[in-house]
């Protein structure tokens, strides 16, 4: 179960693979930073993986998309970069930081999602200014993909000036959802995986894929990766049929 009381970091989130054992000293450590929003789902690819790639062992390291490719720009140790949006990925591009060509593995969807104690109900986004409340949570735009999808749709439904005033702005990852199921803030974006891992929240309304760039999850390998025939490893799980089954229970598309 999920717990409401959520710690916000101003640093990024580090979650390592567990405990080492005496035998993964002999292994290769595969280090991982990964969008906020596959925390869960990483945690059931990691073990699946490592099952059957004994001699690996991978290390993974969550943030925003968008921080994450500035500390790897600055020369943060990482092999493999999973993101969500192309943002990232282009800023690493024009920087000569991929060693591999960009895989797209997994998709997502945009939502609008309530407390389950304060149920909304809408048909669509340009009912959004005639709600009756006073705060919508949402990413910023500036640092958090999910934040930069949902402006794009408000504005695509030309409805961006009238609810601007009530956005709330979120900083960290995963902060728009710990708002929404404590009940500090009602309703607000976050992506339908989170709303398929979270028992404290309702799926208000599905936004139309049309109004927002495409939510794509994408997989590189870093140029200053020392493992880099072991990344590739990584990058070819998540193509297979085993990756793409476990990614669907969570919420993805693929």
């Amino acid at each position: 179960m999920r717990y409401l009381c959520f710690i916000f970091l101003t640093t990024t989130l580090i979650i390592t693979s567990g405990c080492t054992s005496q035998d993964d000293t002999d292994k290769t450590k595969v280090l991982i930073s990964a969008s906020v929003s596959l925390s869960d789902v990483m945690a059931e690819l990691r073990d699946t993986f490592e099952e059957k790639h004994p001699d690996i062992v991978l290390s993974l390291h969550y943030g925003a998309s968008d921080k994450l490719a500035k500390q790897i720009s600055k020369g943060d140790p990482v092999d493999v970069f999973l993101s969500v949006g192309e943002k990232s990925i282009v800023q690493l591009k024009e920087q000569d930081l991929l060693a591999t060509k960009t895989r797209t593995f997994a998709t997502n969807r945009l939502i609008l999602a309530s407390n389950k104690q304060q149920p909304v109900s809408l048909s669509s986004l340009n009912q959004l200014p005639e709600l009756d409340t006073k705060q919508i949570a949402i990413g910023s735009p500036e640092s958090i993909p999910a934040g930069r999808y949902a402006k794009q749709a408000l504005k695509s439904s030309g409805v961006w000036n009238a609810t601007k005033n009530k956005l709330v702005h979120t900083d960290v990852g995963g902060q728009t959802l710990s708002y929404i199921e404590s009940g500090k803030i009602g309703i607000g974006f976050v992506y339908r995986s989170d709303f398929k891992r979270s028992e404290f929240i309702s799926d208000v309304l599905a936004i139309d894929e049309d109004l927002h760039d495409p939510i794509t999850y994408s997989a590189i390998v870093t140029t200053s990766s020392n493992v880099k025939e072991k990344a590739k490893a990584f990058l070819s799980f998540l193509q297979t049929d085993t990756a793409r089954s476990i990614l669907k229970k969570y919420g993805f598309e693929t």
